[in-house]
């Protein structure tokens, strides 16, 4: 009797610890994502890049998502899912902001700073990667953590876009390598969101 209690609270004991680590890493990235949105959308409207602005305002979508992700940890899959549903609408979101952002540079068609681009797009790649590395051993763990894997892991695409949107425009002055890496961006947060709802169906279903 006192081997199966002393069992079950290791156990318990171990699930929590799990939790608090999820929750340390979490709060970890969100405040790199909040830092991260601030500087680059400020280079984003001084550069005039779509690209930048639209990998900026990611990184917003990022930080709900982690807050997100923070207030799911200790509850039941139907809230973990219903967590993961609404980062799948966070992001389905931004991809429609993106392709809108994107009609209006059409219209200007004046190209943004390459230098700018390149800077910040370095930065926020280091950035992202290190998220990535922190959240790499929970990818697995559930809908919510899988979920905030794949927003980091799209994030780090991105930004080698707009890197190779800021070298085409550096050698080519024209605004199409920030537009056309603009519609990737948001093809791909399109596709994500997909992914991301469907996966988290199953758990909202839960009585």
């Amino acid at each position: 009797m006192a081997d199966d209690c002393c069992a079950g609270k290791g156990k318990e004991l171990e699930r929590l610890a799990a939790q608090a680590d999820q929750r340390r890493v979490l709060l970890i990235v969100l405040a790199i994502n909040a830092v991260m949105f601030a500087a680059e959308f400020t280079a984003g409207i001084v550069a005039g890049s779509t690209a930048l602005m639209a990998d900026s305002v990611d990184m917003l979508g990022d930080a709900l998502v982690y807050g997100l992700s923070i207030f799911a940890i200790a509850r039941s899959d139907r809230w973990k899912g219903a967590a993961a549903f609404a980062k799948g609408v966070f992001i389905l979101a931004f991809g429609i902001g993106i392709l809108v952002d994107i009609s209006i540079k059409l219209q200007t068609g004046v190209p943004p700073s390459s230098s700018l681009m390149l800077i910040f797009g370095g930065i926020a790649l280091i950035a992202n990667l290190a998220c990535l590395r922190l959240l790499w051993r929970f990818r697995a763990q559930d809908v919510n953590m899988a979920s905030t894997f794949e927003c980091s892991r799209n994030d780090v695409i991105s930004n080698v876009g707009v890197i190779l949107a800021a070298a085409i425009v550096a050698a080519t002055a024209s605004p199409w390598p920030d537009i056309i890496v603009g519609g990737i961006i948001a093809a791909l947060f399109l596709r994500s969101a997909v992914h991301v709802i469907r996966q988290s169906l199953p758990s909202l279903r839960l009585a």
